[in-house]
C-alpha cells in the first residue's frame, strides 16, 4: 500500500479523469453509448452523476498541482 501511495500522482490522475468526465458531459459519447446498449433512459440522470465526478477530479488536479515541489533554480 505504501508503494502504490509513493507512486500515486494526483495530477496525472485528475487530468486523465477530468478529460473523460468532461467528454461525457460536453459530447453525446456517453449518450450514445447508452442508446446503443439500450439504457437510453438513463440519459436523463448522468448530469446528477458526471457533474460531480468532474469537479472531484478538477480538485484531484488542484491538489496534484500544489503537492508538487517546487523547482529552486538558484540551489544547486
Amino acid at each position: 500500500m505504501q508503494e502504490f501511495l509513493q507512486k500515486f500522482n494526483p495530477l496525472k490522475t485528475g487530468i486523465v479523469g477530468a478529460v473523460i468526465a468532461a467528454l461525457c458531459c460536453f459530447t453525446p459519447i456517453l449518450a450514445v453509448l447508452l442508446g446503443v446498449l439500450g439504457l437510453g433512459g438513463l440519459t436523463g440522470y448522468l448530469d446528477y452523476v458526471l457533474f460531480p465526478v468532474l469537479f472531484i477530479f478538477l480538485g484531484l488536479i488542484t491538489y496534484g498541482l500544489y503537492r508538487q515541489p517546487s523547482v529552486n533554480p538558484t540551489q544547486e
